[in-house]
């Protein structure tokens, strides 16, 4: 028998896994970071992992009938070098190991960058960037490699139930708190994740019950030293003494003032108000099975325009949103007696139940004026199921398959009676996907996939009588390949093609309705829209090196995408009968886009850890493409580019951590937006101008202060600024009648934060 303790520092490693290499026995050590293993005699490797720090191994050989005492002490992982992802291949893997790149993001920098909701912490990864596209409502959408928000599949522990209306304004609704990790996969995981994959999959996997843990935080900010962000966080784990089931349940709630920035009476940040209560728990009913729930809901009601404090249809113009949203879902996983298979079957859904207000008055006064303001009342119910089996089977040479099937139906019905407005869609998707992983040697990985999809579309849209339908039925098939080789100890090298495609159908974008001219923009599918098909290509070399206590890790990555039919928005400049404005989705020209990627990292040891990353990129159309089609006005003329617009060629992030020890820390992170091309629809006309706007630096300071008490209770309070230069857009759109689409940059002023958490926090 080995026995001993694993520790890191003078504190112990629960739950880390102890095994000899090349064997199938191990073990996990307990609360108290102890083990005991039964082993063989003669000479062994002992190998010890753990998620947070560095593998390490020791050499030993065992006398026989005797027990010997080995302990480990482990070294921070502090670049995330080992840990452990699975949206890779859909299955547990080191990131190392892994044969597509896996960009993560942990709890540490999300508190680092003070991010209080999902969409505030994705711009720390190569590739990625939010957007904000509305000053009455704080639209956002996170954009991969370039691509709007619909091209990227936002998946909730793994589960593609993150519908198009929730990719509006879901990326706010999600609090970092319940946030275990943020998984990144870049292009091609079409394949493995469903046709919306074309840019890439953000998988976002909340906490697990791992320790007997409770926490309680609260945080106000003053956007511009004015507006109150006022927000209170819980947090609490327990896990039985077997093990063999816990339970985490977590809890926000935010309250959040508007804000005016230049005075004009009418917001820039919206008032918001979002509570936020959820659960996981698992129960391990045999040694080789367990069963796993996460449940969550969310009730969020937004404000954006003027006058906040009236009823909406006595505004100029108001954007009002009150959202009821449930998400959850059950897996329950089988392992063979081998441990060399392991079988799935899950489900999960997600329903938003949600009342809007787009209009106004629009800057008038009359009484035909109020009668048509009350027009713009509506309703939305949105659904999405899924459920899906999935069998891994691992073979002796490490070689990997993967088979599983999954059915996805989802609802919208979005309504707005008094504009005749109506999105009543269906889409079901059967899909069934088989990835093999070979491995012929330790440097040579190949990764062949493909995704068969049969997706049927049944859908009506109208807006002010204009009726459109879609009634279609498609099978496509999405090749995957990936192949990577150890071209040295610390070098490797990744390089993949997938296919992907996109059904006719209402995204995100579509659903959003923002105002111009003091009257609401529609959108509408054109007729005869065809399926959008895209073909993409990456290749990427990863450097990392331990040394001692110094990590040190560079990705460069490129990548190619080409795009088929594109789906493009279009300004026609028609205003309907009823007042309102026009914009039609239309297939495009072909496009492509094109660029770098790139991330650095260093850690000298523990105390200090810095990261830069960025992307250089080109997104251009093969032909010009028409953004606005006139209405004959004179002096109007069609308005075509030849580049995607709000699309910066250069935009990265940085982030630095000084730790000199468990009292205190301080954090510098921030983000660099590049100069890029943003349209302005003209109030008085409704013409569509083309603006070059200028870059921006937002640079974020947080210190931080510890206080143990005691291993039950300690203190952190924090403090700090956000976009400390006050890098912020200068030139909105004012009055009434404003496009309130035209809003670009930090999607906040300076602001100042103070926070203080207590509890067992470890």
């Amino acid at each position: 028998m080995i026995k001993g303790k694993i520790t890191t520092g003078n504190k112990a490693v629960p739950f880390a896994s102890v095994y000899l290499k090349n064997g199938s026995r191990g073990t996990t050590t307990n609360t108290e970071g102890y083990y005991e293993l039964n082993v063989p005699s003669g000479p062994l490797v002992v190998k010890v992992s753990s998620q947070g720090y560095r593998s390490t191994s020791k050499a030993i050989t065992i006398p026989e009938d005797k027990s010997v005492t080995l302990n480990f002490s482990l070294l921070e992982d502090a670049l995330g070098l080992e840990e452990v992802v699975i949206s890779a291949t859909r299955n547990r893997v080191a990131r190392k190991n892994a044969p597509v790149v896996v960009s993560t993001l942990k709890p540490r920098l999300l508190t680092a960058t003070q991010s209080i909701s999902l969409a505030d912490g994705l711009n720390y990864a190569p590739g990625v960037r939010v957007e904000t596209n509305c000053q009455n409502c704080g639209f956002t959408q996170v954009r991969l490699n370039g691509l709007d928000g619909g091209y990227t599949q936002v998946l909730l522990n793994s589960r593609p139930i993150f519908t198009s209306l929730l990719g509006v304004y879901g990326l706010e609704q999600i609090p970092t708190n319940i946030i275990e990790r943020v998984e990144v996969v870049r292009s091609g995981g079409s394949a493995l994740y469903g046709s919306n994959a074309i840019a890439g999959t953000v998988n976002v996997i909340t906490k697990d019950p791992v320790l007997n843990t409770w926490e309680i935080g609260t945080n106000l900010a003053l956007v511009d030293g004015e507006a109150a962000d006022r927000i209170l966080t819980f947090n609490t784990s327990v896990v039985a003494d077997d093990l063999k089931s816990g339970i985490t349940l977590f809890g926000t709630y935010r309250n959040r003032e508007s804000y005016d920035a230049n005075g004009d009476g009418f917001t820039e940040l919206v008032e918001l108000r979002n509570n936020t209560i959820g659960a996981k728990a698992f129960l391990r009913p045999t040694d080789r099975s367990k069963v796993s729930v996460n449940l969550n809901a969310i009730r969020e009601y937004r404000r954006g325009g003027d006058r906040l404090d009236l009823s909406p249809q006595f505004t100029d113009i108001t954007e009002e949103l009150d959202h009821d949203t449930f998400l959850g879902g059950a897996d329950y996983e089988l392992t063979s007696k081998d441990n060399m298979g392991r079988f799935q079957i899950y489900t999960s859904a997600s329903y938003t139940n949600r009342d809007s207000f787009y209009g106004g008055l629009g800057g008038g006064r009359t009484r035909q004026d109020s009668i048509l303001a009350n027009n713009a009342f509506g309703t939305t119910k949105d659904l999405a199921w899924v459920n899906g089996l999935q069998y891994t089977h691992a073979f002796k040479n490490s070689d990997v398959l993967t088979v599983g099937t999954e059915f996805i139906h989802t609802e919208t019905e979005d309504q707005i009676p008094g504009y005749d407005r109506l999105i009543d869609q269906s889409v079901n998707s059967l899909g069934g996907y088989a990835q093999y992983e070979w491995k012929p040697n330790e440097k040579f990985t190949a990764l062949i996939g493909a995704r068969l999809d049969n997706v049927s579309v049944d859908g009506q849209y109208s807006i002010g009588g204009i009726e459109r339908a879609v009634d279609i039925s498609q099978t496509a098939f999405s090749p995957r390949l990936t192949i990577a080789y150890q071209l040295a100890e610390d070098l490797k090298f990744r390089g993949g093609y997938a296919r992907g495609f996109r059904a006719p159908q209402a995204f995100n974008e579509d659903l959003h309705i923002s105002s111009v001219g003091g009257e609401p923009q529609f959108v509408i599918l054109s007729n005869d829209l065809n399926t959008e098909y895209s073909n993409a290509y990456t290749g990427s070399l990863n450097y990392s090196r331990n040394i001692n206590l110094l990590q040190l890790d560079f990705l460069l990555e490129g990548f190619y995408t080409t795009l088929e039919n594109p789906f493009t928005l279009v300004s026609t400049g028609a205003v309907l009968d009823n007042g309102s404005i026009l914009e039609e989705v239309r297939n495009g020209s072909g496009a492509r886009v094109y660029g770098t990627n790139f991330e650095f990292g260093l850690s000298p040891d523990p105390k200090w850890q810095f990261q830069l990353g960025g992307t250089l990129q080109k997104a251009e159309y093969e032909e010009p493409q028409l953004l606005f089609e006139t209405d004959g006005t004179p002096g109007e003329s069609d308005v075509a580019v030849d580049e995607f617009v709000r699309n910066p060629n250069f935009y990265g992030y940085l982030n630095a951590a000084w730790i000199p020890g468990e009292v205190f820390n301080l954090d510098v992170t921030g983000t660099y937006t590049g100069g890029m091309t943003v349209p302005r629809v003209i109030s008085d006309t409704g013409f569509l101008q083309l603006n070059e706007v200028d870059s921006f630096f937002d640079v974020n300071v947080k210190l931080e202060s510890h206080i143990d008490f005691n291993e039950n209770f300690m203190i952190t309070f924090s403090a700090g600024v956000k976009n400390i230069f006050n890098s912020y857009q200068d030139d909105f759109d004012i009055g009434p009648t404003r496009d309130s689409d035209y809003i670009y940059g930090p999607n906040a002023p300076r602001t100042f934060f103070f926070g203080i958490k207590f509890g067992k926090l470890h």
